[in-house]
């Protein structure tokens, strides 16, 4: 007994490495870490501290930086017409994608989980527009809303049926209808990656909890609305978060398809930024304009994830 006091004044060992790394630890993670540090540094926070530079300058790319102007280039470009429609294109098609493209790729995600015969076969069919390279499907849209095919008399016929008011017309050379075509391919390319993503989503719902719901008496729209789609919440929260993104950053399919026009009507910040900046040889405008959407991706995704996605991950409610 005498022991007692001596033993429980010393420190018990550590159990399964649970103490602060040593020396040769704390050397083994910098090694494994410097080479993935030197590649993001080199990739992404250089190219955005040297646009953040240039930004600052008026520069077509040839010769040395000389003509500093400070914020002139930021506030040449808040005032430009054609920026402020890109900036409003931009809004039109993220409250498309959340409105349309979004709750379309959620239906087709619960009719295919159903057991609906070639489920399997409607599952690859809708997801396979989303591995097509962008330039594929803007050259083969662009020939489908071409007036000489068949395919855009066809469109347009439908359309001037159901539509009493539709006025049928060139869909890409038209300035009230050229967004919309952007968005209809947009929508056509990318709703069956989301909808993969819900059906996953879904698969980690328990069948049970459903069945409980109709045994109690919960009709089906009841049991979509207060049980599974609740229950999909880190699911649609994540496609919000990549939809959203994804209409900001758009580019290749808009400028193969449109270039931006006819007439700035279908121009997005990224398009405006590719014209303005290298195809004008401003790359000094052009990166003020990098930087501006940069903040405005960043700032969506620190306050969204702060808001919306903590401690969220892919899949239904455990």
């Amino acid at each position: 007994m005498k022991y007692l006091p001596e033993l429980a004044h010393r420190s018990a060992p550590s159990i399964g490495g649970s103490g602060p790394p040593d020396r040769n630890q704390r050397l083994s993670i910098v090694i494994f870490l410097l080479p993935a540090a030197v590649l993001f540094f080199t990739f992404v926070l250089f190219p955005i501290i040297q646009a953040a530079y240039f930004s600052l300058f008026r520069w077509n790319g040839l010769g040395p930086l000389e003509n500093y102007v400070a914020l002139d280039n930021f506030k040449e470009m808040l005032q430009h017409a054609p920026f402020q429609k890109a900036l409003q294109h931009n809004g039109i098609i993220i409250v498309l994608s959340l409105t349309v493209q979004l709750p379309l790729a959620l239906a087709l995600a619960l009719l295919v989980r159903r057991n609906l015969p070639g489920r399997i076969v409607f599952r690859t069919i809708f997801f396979t527009p989303y591995i097509i390279a962008e330039a594929i499907v803007a050259v083969l849209w662009s020939f489908i809303f071409n007036p000489r095919f068949e395919a855009s008399h066809f469109i347009n016929s439908v359309l001037d049926t159901l539509l009493p008011f539709f006025d049928p017309g060139p869909w890409l050379g038209d300035p009230d209808k050229v967004l919309i075509a952007v968005f209809v391919v947009l929508t056509w390319k990318y709703f069956g990656l989301h909808m993969i993503l819900y059906i996953a989503g879904l698969q980690g719902i328990s069948r049970e909890i459903e069945e409980s719901a109709s045994v109690d008496g919960a009709t089906g729209w009841q049991t979509l609305w207060y049980i599974t789609i609740p229950m999909l919440r880190r699911t649609i929260v994540t496609t919000v978060y990549l939809s959203v993104l994804g209409s900001i950053q758009q580019f290749d399919l808009v400028w193969l398809m449109t270039q931006g026009g006819p007439v700035n009507s279908s121009e997005v910040l990224a398009t405006y930024m590719y014209r303005y900046g290298f195809v004008s040889f401003r790359l000094g405008y052009g990166a003020a304009v990098a930087i501006y959407l940069f903040i405005i991706c960043l700032t969506f995704s620190l306050v969204y994830q702060r808001l919306f996605m903590r401690g969220d991950s892919l899949g239904g409610a455990t």
